[in-house]
C-alpha cells in the first residue's frame, strides 16, 4: 500500500465561518490553525497547503479566562531604540480585536512560507457581517 501525497495542483478548499461570540480566544484559535493547515481532512500533506478558507465573526465578543485581560500584553518592536511598544489585551480587544484574534491564530501555524500562505487564508471580522458570501461558508460550532 503506498502512501498518499497530496498535490497542491488537486487541493479542494472549503469555506468556514467560526462565530467567536462567548467563546474563549484559544479554543477558537486551535481550531482555525488546525482547518487552515488542512489536518481535519483525510489527505492531510505536511508539506503542502492543503487547508480551508476561514472566516472568523464577532471577534470583538470573545473570552479570555482568568486575569488575562489586565494580565496579557502584546508587544510590538519598531526596530529603533527605545521603540518597544506593549499593549495589555484589554486595550486590543477594545480597539484592534481582529489582530488579536489574527494573532492567536497565525501563531498556531508555522512560522515559515507555507505558514504564511496558510494565514492569507484567514479572514478575521470584528461584528458578524463577513463580505464572503460568495464562498457559500459552511458555519463551522466549537463546543
Amino acid at each position: 500500500m503506498k502512501t498518499f501525497m497530496q498535490k497542491k495542483e488537486n487541493v479542494e478548499r472549503k469555506w468556514y465561518v467560526i462565530d467567536a461570540e462567548g467563546k474563549t480566544l484559544g479554543r477558537v484559535a486551535t481550531k482555525a490553525a488546525t482547518i487552515l493547515r488542512g489536518k481535519h481532512k483525510p489527505t492531510y500533506t505536511p508539506s503542502v497547503d492543503c487547508g480551508d478558507y476561514v472566516i472568523i465573526i464577532n471577534a470583538s465578543k470573545v473570552n479570555l479566562t482568568g486575569n488575562k485581560l489586565e494580565d496579557k500584553m502584546y508587544y510590538n518592536h519598531s526596530g529603533y531604540p527605545g521603540g518597544l511598544r506593549e499593549r495589555p489585551a484589554k486595550v486590543m480587544i477594545e480597539k484592534y480585536p481582529e489582530e488579536m484574534v489574527e494573532r492567536a491564530v497565525k501563531g498556531m501555524l508555522p512560522h515559515n512560507s507555507l505558514g504564511r500562505s496558510m494565514g492569507k487564508k484567514l479572514f478575521v471580522y470584528a461584528g458578524s457581517e463577513h463580505k464572503h458570501e460568495a464562498g457559500k461558508p459552511t458555519a463551522l460550532n466549537i463546543d
